[in-house]
């Protein structure tokens, strides 16, 4: 009972989603004597569901979140693992598996409303009882009732995308860890063979959707928010299921993507720009948005990474608008200056 206290007074103090997963599976792991206990992300890409480990623990070690060697990819189709797909079909609590080498799989689906995105994998040589399920049981309700609390203050209440406080936060851990030292960071299994033109990088963009205040003016607050809740769809689809995306308030929203090359930054900003051109938004017609996109260095102030989208940004709005423009690009070819390092500047 001790042990169980400990680790629900762990658990209901974090206000971090990384730090709530990494406190449940060890509960789990301990409370349950489990060989592994595993945090599961599953997102939906072009309607097809995929799992991914997002943190694991096994027994004789600590828990840590997962380090994949290629981010790039979705995870392995949901279609992968039969029990957990007809479980959440049929939207039950668990569901359990004898595997090959007679190890048991347990999964517990995380359902926050009808929506499952999180499931809880746990592995264990022999069957668990009714009460060490029980025990489980509750441990998952507060995990549960914890990361609903989460998402609730991190998202913006018109769109549900991630709101400009979690913004502030996710630059800074990408910062950090872009920040340490070569030998402590992971490398990717392929790294030798990568060629130094094809640096993957994280990067940043600024997103403002064009002439909104006229779209508010002519059909009225109502329809400006749909064109928001709708250009905030156009966002989730059109970016990956690793890319962050948030609402800064009024009609600019900000896109912080993960470990990519320059290329493939540029594809994937242009692919939602042309998505929202095509979009036959009700009553308004056509919408359009500008972009401006800059590539993330730990060694520069946030405030500084910001305000050079925020220029390129600019550039676009003022050079016809509908564009996708890079900020280095624009400095290259001397039609921006650099923005110096001054933490005091304001952008926004």
């Amino acid at each position: 009972m001790d042990s169980l206290l400990k680790h629900m007074v762990d658990m209901t103090g974090h206000r971090d989603h990384t730090m709530l997963d990494i406190s449940v599976i060890s509960a789990v792991q301990e409370l349950a004597a489990a060989s592994q206990t595993r945090v599961l992300a599953l997102t939906t890409v072009r309607g097809q569901v995929f799992v991914r480990s997002r943190a694991i623990i096994v027994a004789g070690s600590v828990a840590r979140m997962e380090e994949h060697t290629d981010p790039t990819l979705p995870g392995e189709p949901l279609s992968d693992y039969p029990a957990l797909a007809a479980c959440i079909k049929r939207h039950e609590a668990s569901a359990d598996t004898l595997c090959a080498d007679g190890r048991h799989l347990l999964w517990l689906p995380i359902w926050i409303g009808d929506q499952v995105t999180t499931c809880l994998e746990i592995t264990n040589p022999t069957p668990y009882t009714g009460a060490t399920i029980q025990v489980i049981g509750g441990i998952v309700s507060v995990y549960r009732n914890f990361q609903n609390l989460l998402d609730y203050s991190e998202r913006d209440s018109l769109t549900g995308l991630l709101n400009r406080k979690t913004f502030d936060d996710q630059l800074a851990k990408i910062l950090q860890s872009r920040g340490e030292p070569e030998a402590e960071k992971p490398r990717p299994v392929d790294e030798e063979r990568r060629h130094h033109t094809d640096t993957e990088r994280q990067w940043l963009a600024v997103i403002d959707v064009d002439h909104f205040k006229l779209v508010n003016d002519k059909f009225g607050h109502l329809y400006g928010d749909e064109v928001l809740i709708l250009i905030a769809n156009q966002l989730q689809s059109s970016f990956r299921s690793q890319d962050r995306i948030f609402r800064f308030g009024g009609e600019e929203f900000v896109v912080l993507l993960r470990s990519i090359t320059l290329e493939n930054a540029q594809k994937i900003i242009d692919r939602f720009r042309t998505n929202v051109e095509a979009h036959d938004f009700p009553q308004v017609g056509r919408v359009t948005v500008s972009v401006g996109f800059v590539s993330i260095n730990a060694y520069e102030a946030p405030v500084i990474i910001l305000g050079r989208a925020d220029q390129a940004l600019y550039y676009a709005k003022s050079h016809g608008r509908n564009l996708a423009c890079h900020y280095d690009e624009l400095v290259a070819k001397g039609l921006l200056t650099t923005i110096t390092s001054n933490d005091t500047a304001e952008f926004f």
